[in-house]
């Protein structure tokens, strides 16, 4: 497969289903050739690829765990030989367990800062030199970082460093024309929120925000596209709280 030289090439991570499908979806139809990161569900991306190529666009889905630097690092010479030269990296690839800090085991917290911030870290690294001049980067953050519900404190943590990396990476390429942010959505109607609650929690949360709903994966995937585009130009080293007014 490969591009004309005047298409951008995004690598979306965990894009196989939730926020990371919407914005590989806008991405695609805002004229992007994207790659779809996943570590499992190859079914769910390769068939979100296939819906992305047969609507006209450019897709394909690579497998990579971005908490293994080995892996990231082939994903990237992947999309360079199938795709081209990486323009905008979207690290969407998250985890999220709510337990009360006393109760959390060894192997969740790992688990959080494997692939929440290493993973983070390991795409950072490999993006600070294969990613082209006037590139864009945007990392996610989280709004339960500004809340302090009881439950979310390993998990805030792991938001908390990819906001520090957000803000120092920002500086650290100076001249190279490429823009670091984070997006912290508010509750958001995936899996990641809905999974383990009950309907009465799940309309809680729902009626936390002003705008009294929960936020689509296309709010954030509209953000997103922003922060990718050309009217983001001047905007560098932010975290942008799309919470429907929540914090």
């Amino acid at each position: 497969m490969t591009t004309s030289r005047n298409t951008r090439v995004a690598i979306v991570t965990g894009a196989s289903r939730g926020i990371g499908a919407a914005v590989a979806q806008r991405l695609a139809r805002d004229g992007f050739a994207v790659a779809i990161n996943y570590a499992s569900g190859s079914a769910q991306a390769e068939a979100l690829a296939a819906e992305l190529t047969a609507a006209g666009g450019k897709a394909i889905a690579v497998k990579a765990d971005v908490a293994n630097a080995e892996e990231v690092r082939a994903m990237f010479d992947t999309v360079e030989a199938q795709l081209g030269k990486v323009e905008v990296l979207v690290n969407n690839a998250g985890v999220l367990k709510t337990v009360p800090l006393a109760d959390h085991s060894d192997a969740l917290y790992g688990q959080a800062f494997d692939i929440n911030v290493r993973g983070t870290f390991n795409t950072l690294r490999e993006a600070a030199t294969r990613l082209n001049e006037g590139g864009r980067i945007v990392n996610f953050s989280s709004t339960t970082l500004a809340l302090n519900l009881p439950g979310y404190a390993i998990y805030n943590a792991t938001k908390a460093a990819v906001e520090a990396f957000t803000h120092v990476f920002a500086k650290e390429l100076r001249g190279r024309n490429i823009t670091v942010n984070a997006v912290a959505p508010g509750p958001i109607a995936t899996s990641l929120l809905l999974d383990g609650k009950t309907d009465e929690q799940v309309q809680a949360f729902a009626k936390m925000p002003p705008l009294q709903r929960l936020g689509q994966p296309e709010d954030i995937a509209s953000v997103v596209a922003f922060l990718a585009g050309p009217d983001a130009g001047w905007v560098n080293g932010q975290v942008l709280r799309a919470n429907g007014g929540l914090a």
